[in-house]
Parts: C-alpha cells; structure tokens; sequence
C-alpha cells in the first residue's frame, strides 16, 4: 500500500499566526517537523497540504527547499486539501498529522501506522488514530485512514466541522465506520500534565525548551525522551499550563457524539 503523510500547514493562525515558521533550533519548526515526520519508516511520501493564499507562498518555498512537495488548496476546506493530496499521489492509505504537533516522533507514528495495517491484514478498517479517546500527550497526534473511507467522507460531507477538520465524519459514527484507537502504553497521568502542541506564543516556549535540550542530542528524540526531560525538569513546561486540556473541540460538543473517553476503542 503506498502510505502518504499529510502535514496541514498555515501561516494564518489566529492564536499565533505564522507559527510554523517561527525558529526553533534554528531552522523554522515546519521543517524540524518534517524532518521528524520523514524519519518514519511506515511512511513512503509526505506532503504538506497548505492553502493557495499567496500568504502562505513562503510554506511552498520551505518544502521546495527541503524537497517536499506541497498541494495548495482550499484555505478552510482541509477535507478537500486531503482528498487532494491522496489523489495527486495515488494514495492507498492517507496519515493525517497537523503542523501544531512539531514534537511528533517518528515511532509514534510508526506505532499508529503499524496498528493500522494489523487491523487492515485482518480485513475492512476505515480509520485509526491515537486520539479517540485520547490518551497521549497532546501534541502526538496521528490519524490513518483508507482512500476509500476519505473519498467517501468528501462526497459525502456538509458539516463545516467536518470539512474545516478533515475527520470528524469518520470517527463520529463509529456505527458506519470501522473505527479503533491506540491507546497510549503507559498507565499514569502524564498525558494529562503536559502540553506539547503549537497554538500559543506560550507554547511556542516550551516546545523551544525541549528542543534546545534534546536537538543536538539527537535529532529524532523521543515522546520518552520528553517525557524523561519535561520529569526531571518540570519548570520547562510551565509555561502553558494555564491552556492545559484546552481543545477545538471545546467549541463543538454539541455537534459530536463521540467526544467522552470509552466512547471509541
């Protein structure tokens, strides 16, 4: 199956605009990003999905530089920027990742890719993430889903939640669809203490702390590295605690049946 990563990425953030191309470790986060994503060994292309707003030109020029290539599309319609990417690149299997995840590590995604084709060596999945019920830190994000459940999803849905967060359709009726999750190893709380997604300067803070610290150690480092740095140094996460558990779908509860933990397994 030809596995194809999809980085959705924007210069117009509300909350931060131009976050993916403010500097950590020296380079701007979307490429340390897909440096990480590109080292996982499940995936065989990734592609950045941005918009065709000339203010996002400058993401264009990034991936061009790296050697990644970029589809341009609907600014609000990430549905159909996926559905897009799947098509030019002849993907069988389409992993959703967002740039506000830069700490993602290539085993993480590894891990959800794996437990995606198990399910997929058995017969009929539709999706599968780590995210429903979440149970990972924030900010390791990963959805995988078939070209077929994507395709249909795009003929099929009206909601603008559904278009403007490319899955909800999928993982919201898991009636319809064949749905699992990978729920995270470790029995305790540290998926609830940190948080390590991009949306605020204050995060931007703390995803810089852990990248100074471990970068030049090892550039793939770990979702256990962090955890064993973010331990022995809790100071370096503090910075954003006040947004801690904060999500979009705050916003959107009444609109989805699928959004309490032990809804989905």
């Amino acid at each position: 199956m030809n596995i194809v990563a999809v980085v959705q990425a924007r210069t117009g953030s509300s909350r931060l605009p131009g976050k993916v191309l403010a500097k950590v470790a020296g380079a701007p986060v979307l490429e340390r990003m897909l440096e990480r994503v590109r080292a996982a060994t499940l995936v065989d292309r990734v592609v950045v999905a941005t918009t065709t707003l000339g203010a996002d030109d400058p993401i264009v020029e990034l991936a061009s530089s790296i050697g990644i290539d970029c589809v341009r599309g609907n600014a609000t319609d990430l549905l159909d920027r996926h559905v897009l990417v799947a098509r030019i690149h002849a993907a069988d299997v389409v992993v959703k990742i967002p740039s506000d995840c830069p700490l993602i590590d290539p085993a993480t995604i590894d891990q959800v890719i794996g437990a995606y084709l198990a399910h997929a060596a058995m017969g009929r999945i539709d999706y599968l993430s780590n995210l429903h019920p979440g149970s990972w830190p924030d900010g390791f994000d990963v959805e995988v889903m078939s070209r077929a459940a994507l395709e249909l999803a795009h003929r099929e849905a009206t909601r603008a939640i559904d278009r403007e967060h490319t899955t909800p359709f999928l993982w919201d009726q898991p009636a319809r669809f064949i749905v699992r999750n990978v729920r995270w190893r470790r029995d305790d709380d540290a998926w609830r203490r940190y948080r390590l997604t991009l949306d605020y300067p204050e995060d931007l803070a703390v995803i810089r702390n852990i990248f100074d610290a471990l970068w030049t150690r090892d550039r793939h480092f770990t979702i256990d590295d962090i955890l064993a740095l973010l331990t022995a140094h809790p100071e370096l996460a503090a910075a954003n605690a006040e947004y801690l558990g904060a999500s979009w779908m705050d916003h959107h509860r009444h609109e989805l049946s699928t959004t309490h933990a032990g809804d989905l397994s």
